[in-house]
């Protein structure tokens, strides 16, 4: 069983896919715009995503964007799904991240064989593992919000889950935090308070390590940024 994300903002259309891809055994998410999406995303990762471009908030082109620059989320087929027949927006939805595009009106026979060759040429994870990330002897569970190290479970706000979810993606190397205030907490580029990341790392480490005034695991790297180390 595959998870497929439906980001679709026409009700009828997005429940006419929801049910046809639940039907065919899937486990199916659907979201009304991009950043509905990418939150829903970063808490239980997709495994196909079937995507609209025009939407309101954040476009389809903007989450494939967004998608491609997450490393937990890179490699999760895109099938575009849009009105939008012109070459000029065709080539914009592959240069995006795209890996099929198809026209409304559409067969939904034909896309749900094209959704199936997507799944095919992809390694659908197992459902216990799907939403876990693992770094070295930590591991964070992304649907229940839920930090583990060694034998102790620490619960997690959504924010601090999302990201401590990118750091451990990265382990090892240094973030920005501006990258993560603008990949992780959803600020447009060039706005928004650093103060703001300042804020979640400082409750992260009260929560994680021994010792918040000495981090081991969640460190600064100056003037570089903040790094996850397992």
């Amino acid at each position: 069983m595959a998870c497929i994300y439906v980001v679709e903002d026409g009700k009828d259309l997005a429940w006419v896919l929801k049910e046809s891809f639940s039907l065919a055994g899937h486990a199916v998410v659907t979201a009304a715009n991009g950043l509905e999406a990418l939150q829903r995303m970063r808490r239980q990762t997709p495994d196909l995503v079937i995507l609209d471009v025009n939407m309101p908030v954040m476009d389809g082109f903007t989450l494939a964007r967004r998608m491609r620059a997450d490393p937990l989320l890179a490699r999760a087929p895109i099938l575009f799904l849009t009105v939008h027949s012109d070459f000029p927006s065709k080539l914009e939805g592959f240069r995006a991240g795209g890996d099929d595009y198809v026209i409304k009106p559409f067969d939904l026979p034909e896309l749900h064989a094209r959704a199936q060759a997507m799944l095919r040429r992809c390694k659908i994870r197992d459902p216990s593992e799907r939403n876990i990330v693992r770094a070295g002897h930590c591991a964070l569970d992304l649907s229940a919000s839920q930090f583990r190290i060694e034998s102790r479970g620490i619960r997690l706000t959504e924010t601090e889950s999302d990201l401590l979810r990118y750091l451990m993606a990265y382990a090892g190397a240094p973030i920005a935090a501006r990258q993560l205030l603008e990949e992780v907490l959803d600020y447009p580029p060039g706005t928004g308070d650093l103060s703001a990341v300042r804020w979640h790392i400082r409750g992260l480490r009260r929560k994680i390590e021994s010792d918040p005034a000495h981090p081991v695991h969640l460190r600064t790297v100056s003037p570089r940024g903040y790094c996850f180390t397992a």
